[in-house]
């Protein structure tokens, strides 16, 4: 039984972040380093961003607020609100995104009603309530009331891969199952002026976004396409632990994005995709790859030569979690530079929206013009630990 993604939207905030005002503003800070104002720029301008959105309308640099709490635009100056009042903003703001996502994604899917749905999964980690995102769905769309409900709070920028197994997991068990996945993240509510070089780069990066799709074993609509749910592998790296990390501080989350972790992925990168192949009968056998008794025995196998990958598999979600992340994986799995580019316009249009990033570039390459029926895309998602996550999917045309 094919399990099949389908209705992929997404959604961004209205207030826009040009790259150039904003490294402008952060290198202005009072109480900035000489080495610190010297990273900022280069971060942000090595980034590959143009423009992030943001739920913070503060923001703008014709704000005029009497009250800021988080941008002084008459002094041009960050303000740093407690953690409180930063997750107060993600209730309001986080549920809109929420709901418009799912609403997008069931307007789109017109053989599907709201009373179809079984089973919602909600993702973010960028702030919580109780009942949460995966309630007000529910409220707000008129899901049935015996509708499953579930979160995966807190995992960092690969939990939609995660989510999207999940639901796979749900419609195998129960092929009758409809289950509605949305990814809500609000990065920017954590963004802080700092000399601290892993808080710069994730200042220059961090944004917000939304993304939802349905999983369910109907077939796409005539003329639609979706994809193919067929494997997905999790690893974890040897190293990385302390390089990729996001705790909960006094004013707002604490992100820990060290400068190695372009590193952690080039040299980890094929043995990650190693037990993924594996899974896989014909992907084995065009790259002539060894066989193993289970995935797990694959871990740190070769993949097999490097530039065979490109032509075997033709799309590539690979997540943007910044411009030197896509450069290793392209450089290292030798990828051909279209391959990378719905990762690349991605993050040059959105940033990097944590969760819901890659479900954007999955959306990227199924509205591709050249995207055709069989095709095989392979998606990759980095977070916290260094864990990888990855998935093979086939694109699927009504």
């Amino acid at each position: 039984m094919a399990v099949i993604l389908r209705a992929l939207q997404t959604v961004v905030p209205p207030t826009i972040l040009i790259q150039e005002q904003v490294r402008d503003i952060f290198a202005a800070q009072p109480g900035l380093s000489r080495l610190a104002g010297r990273l900022v720029n280069t971060s942000f301008n090595v980034s590959g961003i143009e423009t992030r959105h943001t739920v913070i309308d503060e923001l703008t640099l014709d704000n005029d607020s009497a009250e800021p709490q988080f941008f002084d635009a008459r002094q041009q100056l960050l303000l740093m609100p407690s953690t409180r009042v930063r997750n107060e903003l993600y209730i309001t703001e986080g549920t809109k995104l929420f709901v418009e996502a799912g609403r997008r994604a069931l307007a789109s899917c017109p053989d599907i009603r709201p009373e179809d749905i079984t089973h919602v999964v909600t993702v973010s980690c960028t702030g919580f309530y109780a009942p949460g995102p995966d309630y007000m769905l529910v409220r707000e769309l008129g899901l049935k009331a015996s509708t499953q409900r579930y979160h995966l709070g807190f995992m960092g920028c690969y939990a939609s891969m995660p989510a999207l197994r999940t639901a796979k997991q749900f419609v195998q068990a129960d092929p009758n199952a409809v289950v509605l996945v949305v990814s809500a993240e609000l990065c920017s509510l954590h963004l802080r002026t700092s000399s601290d070089p892993d808080t710069i780069i994730a200042s220059s990066l961090f944004s917000d976004g939304a993304a939802a799709g349905i999983v369910s074993s109907r077939a796409p609509l005539p003329g639609e396409k979706a994809l193919g749910l067929d494997l997905f592998e999790t690893v974890i790296t040897p190293v990385g632990e302390g390089d990729m990390a996001w705790k909960i501080g006094d004013e707002g989350f604490e992100m820990t994005l060290s400068t190695y972790v372009p590193h952690i992925i080039d040299e980890h990168i094929e043995s990650a995709l190693a037990p993924l192949f594996a899974r896989d009968v014909s992907i084995t056998a065009q790259l002539n790859a060894p066989v193993h008794a289970d995935a797990a025995s694959a871990i740190g196998t070769p993949v097999a030569s490097p530039a065979s990958l490109s032509s075997v598999i033709e799309h590539w979600a690979i997540h943007p979690g910044g411009r030197s992340i896509l450069d290793k994986t392209e450089a290292k799995l030798e990828l051909r530079p279209d391959q990378l580019l719905p990762s690349r316009e991605t993050l040059r249009t959105n940033g990097n929206m944590s969760s819901a990033t890659i479900l954007f570039v999955m959306k990227a390459i199924l509205d591709g013009p050249a995207t055709a029926d069989g095709e095989r895309v392979c998606t990759m998602a980095f977070g916290p630990g260094l864990t990888v996550e990855s998935g093979l999917m086939t694109v699927i045309e009504g």
